[in-house]
């Protein structure tokens, strides 16, 4: 076992490695110690594409190649490692786009159906921005009701999947300059499942064979991901679930209750966990709980549906990716609930060896040897009620071996383009004004996206905390999402007490504000939210014309993930810097390399860095940022003082 301080810095993390070691269950973080990586699978420099492979093509370390020799290192078809390492990449991007794109599209046929009114228990909680939604698509709203508008907007956003020709309809949300190179450069998405298709024949056996325009191929089915599935759901879960607005809530394994009903919701899609919290806090079935012996039901939730369900009801957050086991090692868990994604098969066996019941809901994702509830929209409130029977019913089979982690940490979430508007320009002159003008006059540096998953290869959270406070002590706003934005609140930066921790000029803009230096925005899925604000940003005025220019950047320090690499994609293809932590996929090949880290930057105004060590990575961030300040010829000096709320209360007592 390796030490538990080197395999997390999160406290309630370490202590259940610790318990999970002493009931003698191997979890994540003894698998990754005791299985080291496949070296040549991690450089990309291995093609298995074929049956004439695998073949390896991994160049010889530490010594210089003849030119002979360089020919010589190909697969047997005579592919070279830059071919196969740019087909393994742009296969990994589109991997991750069709992920997000599945969540996409299986929300636009629930939107549908919600708005035909035939999944009772659901129904349009934003009608407003419903309604602006249909404006910028053109549909009618005159002397309609909203179930006729949401199904026109419905089946539009469903005809993005397979749409044959054209753009895809967000596409029009960034900015004009940014379209008209996409468009140059030939990758303007069409349609999001095409884009998909169309990356797994080019990247077969016989195809594609030139690796620049592989990696040109993999930006516009990144773009189908970030311009398309993924902002698509988050449009339709604001709109069915409600638009997140700040709220208070509680993070890690603490929150996990002894004498109640313990249920984790774990996976990506928010119809399940909405309908699991209505029956939760049911009377009824409280009432039932207390015929086990239970005081209550305690709803918590892990990794992204963890966020949906904090943003949108306050639900507290067990806690992220590299923490799911460890739920189930506390003994105090009835059942974790699961749908598609990030959903590790470990589970099981860790469950065994405790009273814990693995549900599986989705026909997707099925498990071997979990129990398989099928959760129906149709009669979702029966559906969630025999899921949470199930847990209720299993408390009465506890064990003594309980151990909960006092360890919980309070946050703010819920800060989406619009609630960052409100925050920022008030009711009646919602804006993104004041935070241009303190990017300009120099108190916000700039603005940083630190996203992505935790990877065991990499001590937990280490490489975020370090990462985001460096950044914020350097006066960057950090924008956070998914599991990167669990392991920020866990430590305490989600709150607005964390100014304290950042430079002067961002501390002075938070505390006049009432914000953290480090904004909660969502699910992974919602990094679109992010797109949207840069957008925003350059629509406001004063920081140039595109994406490109903006003074900001965007980071995954602890990522494992094929959706990760989409996202990456995508955010360097709207031209935003981006740096990758733990690994990097293309390593061993120089010429692809080469061809992400500069050569992009031309071509897209964007590009790839790669930095394991995540101080040197931020700092890289910074640097880029100030570059980008300098060539706006932004001005560095203070401006006008911000008075903040405890020096307008002096100003009223004097």
């Amino acid at each position: 076992m390796v030490e538990k301080e080197k395999q997390s810095v999160d406290p309630a993390t370490q202590e259940m490695i610790e318990k999970a070691a002493q009931d003698g269950i191997r979890v994540a973080f003894e698998r990754a110690a005791t299985m080291k990586a496949c070296p040549i699978g991690a450089e990309g420099s291995c093609c298995s594409l074929c049956a004439m492979g695998p073949c390896r093509v991994m160049a010889p370390k530490g010594k210089e190649e003849t030119l002979d020799e360089r020919r010589n290192r190909v697969g047997v078809c005579g592919a070279t490692p830059e071919t196969i390492s740019a087909r393994n990449f742009a296969r990994k991007v589109a991997a991750g786009t069709a992920s997000h794109g599945d969540h996409g599209r299986f929300m636009a046929r629930f939107f549908l159906a919600v708005a035909k009114g035939e999944l009772p228990g659901y129904e349009i909680k934003d009608e407003q921005k419903l309604l602006l939604l249909a404006l910028e698509l053109g549909v009618k709203i005159a002397d309609r009701d909203k179930g006729e508008i949401a199904a026109e907007v419905a089946k539009l956003l469903i005809q993005e999947f397979g749409k044959q020709e054209g753009e895809l309809l967000f596409l029009k949300r960034a900015p004009e300059k940014r379209q008209r190179l996409w468009r140059e450069l030939g990758v303007s998405p069409r349609g999001i499942d095409l884009e998909v298709a169309e990356a797994l024949h080019r990247t077969h056996m016989g195809t594609d064979q030139d690796y620049q325009d592989l990696l040109d191929l993999s930006v516009r089915v990144a773009l189908a991901d970030g311009w398309g599935g993924s902002m698509i759901a988050t449009e339709i879960q604001d709109i069915v679930f409600g638009s997140p607005v700040p709220v208070a809530g509680k993070i890690n394994l603490g929150v996990l209750k002894e004498e109640e009903v313990n249920i984790i919701v774990h996976g990506h899609e928010p119809q399940l966990a909405e309908m699991l919290a209505v029956v939760a806090q049911s009377p009824e079935m409280i009432q039932y709980a207390k015929t086990k012996g239970a005081r209550g039901i305690n709803l918590a939730g892990m990794c992204c549906t963890a966020n949906e369900m904090l943003m949108r009801r306050g639900l507290p957050v067990a806690g992220n990716f590299l923490q799911q086991e460890l739920a189930v090692v506390t003994g105090a868990l009835e059942a974790m609930v699961v749908d598609v994604q990030c959903i590790m098969q470990g589970l099981v066996d860790t469950a065994r060896c405790y009273h814990t019941r693995i549900v599986t809901t989705d026909p997707r994702a099925k498990i071997q040897g979990a129990t398989h509830m099928p959760f129906d929209e149709h009669r979702a409130l029966e559906s969630a009620q025999a899921i949470v029977r199930l847990a209720v019913d299993n408390y009465v089979n506890r064990g003594k071996n309980i151990r909960i982690p006092r360890h919980t940490t309070p946050l703010i979430a819920g800060f989406t383009y619009e609630s960052i508007n409100y925050m920022l320009g008030g009711s009646f002159r919602g804006s993104f004004r004041p935070l241009n003008d303190n990017i300009i006059n120099g108190r916000i540096r700039g603005v940083a996206g630190v996203v992505g998953c935790n990877n065991p290869r990499t001590p937990h959270d280490a490489s975020n905390l370090a990462m985001v406070k460096e950044l914020i002590r350097n006066d960057v706003l950090v924008l956070q999402t998914g599991c990167m934005a669990m392991a920020s609140a866990k430590a305490g930066l989600m709150v607005p007490e964390a100014a304290q921790f950042a430079g002067e000029g961002l501390a002075s803009v938070c505390e006049a504000v009432g914000m953290p230096p480090v904004l909660h925005m969502g699910a992974c899925i919602d990094n679109s939210r992010i797109l949207i604000a840069a957008a925003a940003m350059v629509n406001e005025g004063g920081l140039g014309d595109d994406l490109s220019k903006l003074p900001v950047a965007g980071a995954a320090p602890e990522w494992m993930s094929e959706k990760a690499l989409a996202i990456g994609q995508y955010f360097v293809g709207s031209g935003i810097f981006t740096v990758f932590g733990v690994t990097w996929p293309t390593i061993g090949s120089q010429e692809v390399t080469e061809y992400l880290f500069r050569s992009f930057e031309d071509k897209f105004g964007g590009k790839w860095a790669f930095e394991p060590d995540p101080v040197e990575a931020a700092r890289l961030m910074i640097g880029h940022i100030d570059k980008k300040r300098k060539a706006l010829d932004l001005d560095r000096g203070k401006g006008r003082l911000l008075v903040d709320m405890g020096m307008r209360r002096g100003l009223d007592a004097a």
